[in-house]
């Protein structure tokens, strides 16, 4: 059987690869140590395959059609969409044997996601990934979650959806080595009055949350609290599956940092599961 390798989370932002210079240097620093630190865990886990939980922001899905979750089943991704992103165009390799796996795993669970044979990745995967300094390392099944336009899909479906990718991954035949990496959030609004306003107390509470062990309280907190963190606080769906994947290990904040001049809480975060 496959085996989970790894599960983690971070924020991600444009704003860190197109205006980096944006806050001092020592403060930036610390955050893309950070990061390096994210993707050497990453790089130590040797995954086969990353799948990678983010959200489309309005390039594959309109109003047209917007799916609550989508996996993705692709040979492989272009990114990024962005033509205005500040980072090398790249196609990742995709596992398209893993995504169908868990595309018919989801539906026999009776969860009903879309699917996509032809996702080009935004900054949401690639802006992570590219701080990590993995991007050329590795294979991905994205799974993209509507965090972007309501209505949206519960933060208990989020986590129920979670614990599904858990035990998925768990049952996959063969040897692979299976990492997980949700990227989204923490607190930040987008395009609002309070654009460059971070809710730090949020972010803090939420990460304790994650790591208390509580799921009704994380749930309930999150449901209830996320319009004070603002409208790409909705992203916090993405670590509440990467939360309910990890089933039940410890979690661990890495890093946090609320950097208004990116305009989000930088968040960095790792779940132990025993490897």
């Amino acid at each position: 059987m496959a085996e989970l390798v790894g599960v983690f989370a971070a924020s991600h932002t444009p704003v860190m690869l197109n205006f980096p210079d944006a806050i001092p240097d020592q403060e930036r620093a610390a955050v893309f140590d950070a990061f390096q630190s994210l993707g050497a865990a990453l790089r130590g886990c040797r995954p086969d395959v990353v799948v990678v939980i983010s959200d489309d922001h309005l390039h594959n899905f309109f109003l047209d059609n917007f799916p609550a979750f989508c996996i993705g089943a692709a040979p492989q991704y272009a990114t990024p969409i962005e033509h205005w992103l500040k980072a090398p165009k790249s196609v990742l390799p995709g596992d398209t044997a893993l995504g169908a796996y868990l595309l018919q795993e989801a539906l026999a669970a009776d969860f009903d996601p879309a699917f996509s044979m032809d996702l080009t990745l935004d900054h949401g995967v690639l802006t992570p990934l590219e701080l990590a300094g993995i991007t050329s390392e590795v294979h991905v099944v994205p799974i993209m979650i509507n965090c972007v336009q309501p209505p949206f899909p519960s933060m208990r479906r989020c986590l129920q959806w979670g614990r599904f990718l858990g035990e998925a991954i768990a049952r996959y035949p063969g040897n692979a080595r299976i990492a997980v990496l949700a990227t989204g959030g923490l607190s930040h609004d987008i395009a609002t009055p309070r654009m460059g306003l971070v809710n730090e107390d949020f972010d803090r509470r939420f990460l304790d949350l994650l790591a208390s062990g509580d799921d009704d309280a994380l749930v309930r907190y999150a449901t209830d609290h996320v319009h004070e963190a603002g409208n790409g606080a909705e992203e916090i769906r993405t670590w509440l599956l990467a939360h309910g994947a990890a089933r039940g290990a410890q979690f661990a904040t890495q890093y946090y940092k609320a950097v208004g001049n990116w305009y989000t809480g930088i968040g960095i975060g790792a779940w132990d599961i025993g490897q």
